[in-house]
């Protein structure tokens, strides 16, 4: 690869990342910012798709990201803050970074929610320095009729991750990697 190359690559790499942190709430990040937008990512979640609740009251804790803000042309990057919640409680904050590469180009916001539906899942996120999501996540996604699906194999996945309210636009197929990072808000 050559010099000019490196540059482009981490030129657009870069933009695309600070592309992805506007908007997303990072000037009001403090704590009470975070819990604020977390309650009406939850109420939007069980307002809109009412049948989340079922999956809801198996989790052990939830991980709320409210906003992430997405942005790619060939190579992407999303971002955003969240809580995990225990008993309805929040416990933790924490960043959520995704980067990306491939056909791609748009910008689009989203909340998702991870959902631990076992002790030893939840305790495992809770210990690592950074976490990112492995193949033992399943999603769970809204259908036209305004439901989660979640069936047999996704009830009984450790972790279950639900994007939800997603706005914007952004088309084509990439490789990604997303990592939740504890922090102090």
């Amino acid at each position: 690869m050559t010099q000019m190359n490196r540059r482009s690559l981490i030129l657009v790499g870069g933009a695309s990342l600070g592309l992805a942190a506007c908007g997303n709430g990072i000037g009001g990040s403090g704590a009470a910012a975070i819990d604020a937008r977390v309650d009406e990512a939850h109420n939007f979640l069980l307002t809109r798709y009412p049948g989340a609740q079922a999956l809801l009251s198996k989790a052990v804790g939830v991980l709320y990201m409210p906003l992430m803000t997405e942005a790619g042309f060939w190579f992407g990057g999303a971002f955003g803050r969240g809580a995990l919640r225990v008993n309805n409680v929040t416990v933790d904050y924490y960043v959520a970074a995704e980067a990306s590469i491939g056909p791609q180009i748009g910008v689009q916001q989203y909340s998702h929610a991870l959902l631990f539906m076992t002790e030893k899942a939840l305790a495992d996120f809770r210990h690592a320095d950074g976490w990112a999501l492995g193949a033992d996540v399943r999603y769970a996604t809204p259908d036209g009729g305004g439901s989660i699906g979640a069936d047999t194999t996704t009830t009984l996945a450790p972790v279950i991750a639900m994007v939800y309210g997603q706005s914007g636009l952004i088309v084509g197929a990439s490789l990604a990697g997303i990592k939740y990072t504890r922090i102090l808000p």
